[in-house]
C-alpha cells in the first residue's frame, strides 16, 4: 500500500494494457477495469501478480461505477494517477443508429470518465493531488462516416477535460492524450489493415509512415503523469505520427 496507485479503465488489452505496464514500470500499482474479456484481465493480473488488480466494471452503468470506485478507495487507496481510456465502438449510418446505440456509447465514452472523476477526484484532492489522463480520438476533431456516436462521445471528452482542468485545478491536472493510427488487433481488424493495399493507403497519410506502437502512447503518458508534465494542464497531446496537425 506504499506504492502509489493507479486507476486505468479498459486497461487489460490493447492500448490501456499497455498503460498498465507502463505505469507499472514506474513503480505504480495498478487497479485495471475490464467489461468483456475476462481472459485477458486474468492474463493481465498473471503477468504482474500483486501489481496489477482487474476489477470489472460497466463504466454505462453510474450505480456500477460509484461501487467500483468506493471498493477502489476501500480496498487499494487513493489514486495518484486515472486514466480514463475505456471505450466502445457502434458504428451505423446516422439514420440507422438507435436510441441504445447512441446511450451505450456515449454513456461509456463519456459519462463513464465523468462518473469516475466525480467519485474518485475528492479524494485525490484531499491526497495532495493527482493526475487525470482522458484517452481521447483524432475523430472527436474529425468526423467520419457512420460514428455520429462515437464522434460525439470523444469530442465531449475533450471539452469534459478542460472544465476539469479547470476546475480541479491546482490539486488534479486533468489532460487529454489523442492516439492517431495504434497498431493493435482491434484496429487492425476494424480497418482491415491485413490488406497491404488498405495498409499502404493508411501509411501515405503519415508523414512518419510507420503506425505508431502502444509504447509510443505509454511514452507519452509517462511524460504527462511525471515530473516533466507537471505545468501541463487543460491540454490535448495528439501522438500520431503528423497525420493529423492541428
Amino acid at each position: 500500500m506504499t506504492d502509489p496507485l493507479a486507476v486505468v479503465t479498459g486497461g487489460t488489452r490493447g492500448i490501456g494494457l499497455a498503460l498498465s505496464h507502463r505505469l507499472i514500470h514506474l513503480g505504480h500499482r495498478v487497479v485495471a477495469f475490464y467489461w468483456s474479456d475476462q481472459e485477458a484481465a486474468e492474463k493481465a493480473e498473471a503477468e504482474h501478480p500483486g501489481r496489477l488488480t482487474a476489477l470489472r466494471v460497466d463504466l454505462s452503468d453510474a450505480a456500477e461505477v460509484a461501487r467500483a470506485a468506493e471498493r477502489v478507495l476501500g480496498e487499494h487507496g487513493t489514486p495518484a494517477v486515472l486514466v480514463n481510456n475505456a471505450g466502445i465502438n457502434i458504428d451505423r449510418p446516422f439514420l440507422e443508429l438507435t436510441d441504445q446505440d447512441w446511450r451505450r456509447v456515449l454513456d461509456t465514452n463519456l459519462s463513464g470518465p465523468f462518473w469516475l472523476t466525480r467519485a474518485l477526484a475528492p479524494a485525490m484532492i484531499e491526497a495532495g493531488g493527482g493526475s487525470v489522463v482522458n484517452i481521447g480520438a483524432t475523430t472527436g476533431m474529425r468526423p467520419r462516416v457512420d460514428g455520429a456516436n462515437y464522434c460525439a462521445s470523444k469530442a465531449g471528452l475533450l471539452q469534459l477535460t478542460k472544465c476539469l482542468a479547470l476546475e480541479l485545478a491546482p490539486a488534479l491536472r486533468v489532460n487529454c492524450l489523442i492516439p492517431g493510427m495504434i497498431d493493435t488487433e482491434e484496429l487492425r481488424t476494424r480497418w482491415r489493415l491485413d490488406d497491404p493495399a488498405r495498409m499502404a493507403q493508411t501509411l501515405d497519410e503519415i508523414p512518419q509512415r510507420r503506425m505508431g506502437t502502444t509504447e509510443d502512447i505509454a511514452d507519452a503518458l509517462e511524460f504527462m503523469v511525471g515530473p516533466g508534465g507537471s505545468y501541463l494542464n487543460g491540454q490535448k497531446l495528439i501522438v500520431d505520427g503528423g497525420q493529423f496537425m492541428w
